[in-house]
C-alpha cells in the first residue's frame, strides 16, 4: 500500500491519534519548540522536574524511602541539582534484586508495559513503565530522528537483529498507513540478504537508515565490495554501540551522506544524538538528568571522562534516580551553532561488541545474539560471547540463584540452533564480566577471519 509521506502526516496521523488517544502527537509537538528554548530555561525546567520525581520517589516507592533512610536523606536537604549526590548510586545489581520494591505505589505490573534490556549492555534486566512514558520516548526519538532529514511519515529502514514484523490485520495496517519500515536481519548477513535489503529498498525507499553502528558499517563494506545499488538513505542513524571513526568515515562514504550518532539505551531511552552540525551530542535534558562522575565520586568537569549516571524525569512507575548505566562520556561546555539550548557531551565509550561468524561464512551480530537471548531465557546476570575459531564458541556467563539445568540446556539449544549442530557450544559460568583496562565492555569478542 502506498502512501504519500504527506498525506500520513497530515491526515492519517492526526485522525490515528484522536482515535487511538495516544498523546504521541501533542509531546512530539511541545518536544519540537522547546528545543530552542535557552539552556538556562531548560536546566529550570528540568530541576522542577528532577525535584518533583526525587520527592514522588521518597513518598511513593518503597525503595526509595528505605535508601533515604538508611542514608539519612530528608527531602528538604535536595535544595539543588548538585545535592542529588548525597543519594547513593542505581546499580544493575540493585534492579535485578529490588525489582518489585522499585515499582511504586499505585501501579501495578498487569496496567504497565514491561521491557527487558539486553544486548547493549550484555546484562539482563526487566523493566516497567506506563504507556504515556512509553510516547514521551517515542517523541523525543522522533524529534531527534528529524535531525537527520527524515521527515515524520517518510519510511525507515532499519539494520537490526530479529526484528519484529507486524502481526494482525491490525498491525499490518498501522504500519502500511503511518510507519512502514524494512529490515535487515543481522542474525543472518549475508551477500543475499543485503540484496534483498536493496530490492525492498527500491520498492518501499526508506529515507533514513537506522541500526547497530557496527552493523551499518558492515551493510556499508558489503555495499562497496559487492557494487549493490539502491540504498539511498537522506540520513544515517547509528545506535546502541560506539561509532568508531574509521567505521564513520566508511559509512559516510558509501552512502554519500553523513552518520548521525546516536547514545541512548532500553532503561531510559535516547540520552544523547548529533544534531547537523555535529558539533557534539545534544543531551535529552527534557526527559533525563546527566551526571559525569570520576572515579573519586566528583563531578566531571567540561572535557574530562566520567562516568554517566542518569535519573528519568518522567517514569515515575519504576523511578531511576541516579543509574549508573556503565559507560563513560565527557560533557562539554560549548554552544552548538545550531542555536538549541540542549547541552552537549561526547565521547561514549564502554559497548563494543564484534560479530560472530558461522562455518558457511554467514555473519551473526554479537549484540543481536546476546540481546535475543537475555530476554528469552530467565536467570541471567550478564553474557559474554569468545569466538576463536570456525568450530567452537565460548559463552561465559553470569548466573543468578534462579539459572537452573533447563535454562543451560535451552541457552546451548538456542546457539546451537543459530550456529548450527556442528558447531561445538562451551558454557561457562563466571562470577563476572569485566571491562578491559579501556573502559570498553566487550560482550562479543570474535577472533576469526571474515
Amino acid at each position: 500500500m502506498k502512501v504519500h509521506p504527506l498525506i500520513r502526516r497530515s491526515i492519517i496521523e492526526p485522525l490515528w491519534a484522536i482515535k487511538s488517544g495516544t498523546p504521541l502527537l501533542r509531546h512530539w509537538r511541545e518536544l519540537e519548540e522547546s528545543q530552542f528554548l535557552s539552556e538556562k530555561q531548560l536546566r529550570e525546567r528540568q530541576w522542577a522536574r528532577l525535584k518533583m520525581m526525587v520527592e514522588f520517589a521518597f513518598l511513593n516507592n518503597a525503595y526509595y524511602r528505605r535508601r533515604f533512610e538508611e542514608y539519612g536523606i530528608r527531602l528538604e536537604e535536595i535544595k539543588t541539582p548538585e545535592d542529588l549526590r548525597k543519594v547513593p548510586i542505581l546499580t544493575k545489581k540493585e534492579i535485578r534484586g529490588h525489582g518489585e520494591e522499585l515499582i511504586s505505589n499505585g501501579f501495578s505490573r498487569s496496567h504497565l508495559m514491561e521491557a527487558k534490556t539486553g544486548g547493549s549492555t550484555g546484562t539482563s534486566l526487566k523493566l516497567y513503565l506506563t504507556e504515556v512514558c512509553s510516547e514521551l520516548k517515542n517523541a523525543c526519538a522522533r524529534r531527534h530522528n528529524r535531525w537527520s532529514g527524515w521527515e515524520v511519515g517518510e519510511p525507515v529502514a532499519a539494520v537490526w537483529g530479529n526484528p519484529v514484523y507486524p502481526v494482525g490485520l491490525k498491525e499490518k495496517l498501522r504500519d502500511a498507513l503511518l510507519s512502514p519500515t524494512i529490515y535487515l536481519d543481522t542474525m543472518a548477513l549475508t551477500e543475499e540478504a543485503v540484496k534483498k535489503f536493496a530490492a525492498d529498498w527500491k520498492r518501499v525507499r526508506p529515507t533514513l537508515l537506522f541500526g547497530h553502528a557496527h552493523s551499518i558499517y558492515l551493510l556499508a563494506k558489503m555495499v562497496l565490495e559487492t557494487g549493490i545499488h539502491g540504498i539511498a538513505p537522506k540520513g544515517v542513524i547509528s545506535s546502541s554501540m560506539m561509532l568508531l571513526p574509521h567505521e564513520r568515515a566508511v559509512i559516510e562514504r558509501v552512502f554519500s551522506v553523513k552518520v548521525f550518532n546516536r547514545y541512548g539505551c532500553e532503561e531510559v531511552g535516547l540520552i544523547s544524538s548529533e544534531c547537523d552540525r555535529h558539533e557534539g551530542m545534544h543531551i535529552n535534558i527534557d526527559h533525563l538528568f546527566v551526571e559525569f562522575i570520576k572515579e573519586d565520586g566528583t563531578p566531571a568537569q567540561p572535557g574530562e571522562l566520567g562516568a554517566i549516571v542518569i535519573t528519568d524525569l518522567i517514569n515515575k512507575a519504576m523511578p531511576f534516580i541516579r543509574y549508573r548505566i556503565e559507560d563513560m562520556g565527557v560533557p562539554l561546555d560549548r554552544k552548538c551553532s545550531c542555536g538549541r539550548g540542549l547541552p552537549l557531551m561526547e565521547k561514549i565509550a564502554g559497548r563494543v561488541a564484534d560479530f560472530l561468524v558461522r562455518k558457511d561464512g554467514t555473519l551473526i551480530a554479537g549484540i543481536s545474539l546476546i540481546e535475543n537471548t537475555l530476554t528469552r531465557i530467565p536467570g541471567i546476570e550478564q553474557m559474554q560471547i569468545v569466538q576463536n575459531d570456525r568450530e567452537s564458541i565460548r559463552v561465559n556467563i553470569v548466573p543468578d540463584q534462579a539459572f537452573s539445568s533447563e535454562n543451560r540446556n535451552e541457552l546451548i539449544r538456542y546457539f546451537s540452533k543459530t550456529f548450527g549442530l556442528n558447531m561445538q557450544i562451551e558454557l561457562s559460568e563466571v562470577g563476572e564480566i569485566q571491562a578491559e583496562r579501556n573502559g570498553k565492555y566487550r560482550f562479543s569478542i570474535c577472533n576469526v577471519d571474515q
